[in-house]
């Protein structure tokens, strides 16, 4: 066994995260129109439960940039890159268009 595996076996013995994916827990119920949240990792964002949509439509969990009045700083907007999938946002910043 090397030592990268023996590590991570020991940290998952211990209880110990590998990944800010691993600390973001459990949480509630998502319903209808609606999921559910609660904190993640990073305090400036949070985890929203799978949900069905109406159409019967099931979306998987994902994280997402806590409210505020600005969409500059949205994992979705253009200049920023969720730090979760590495994808860089593509949705316009605030006064820009919509390309």
């Amino acid at each position: 066994m090397s030592r990268l595996s023996r590590l991570g076996l020991l940290m998952a013995i211990v209880g110990i995260p590998l990944s800010p994916l691993a600390a973001r827990g459990g949480g509630g119920h998502g319903h209808y129109g609606l999921g559910s949240y609660h904190s993640s990792y990073h305090t400036s964002d949070h985890v929203v439960s799978g949900y069905y949509r109406k159409n019967g439509t099931y979306v998987n969990s994902y994280h997402a940039t806590n409210p505020n009045s600005t969409r500059n700083d949205n994992y979705s907007t253009r200049g920023n890159i969720n730090p979760y999938t590495g994808e860089p946002g593509t949705k316009p910043r605030d006064g820009e268009g919509p390309n």
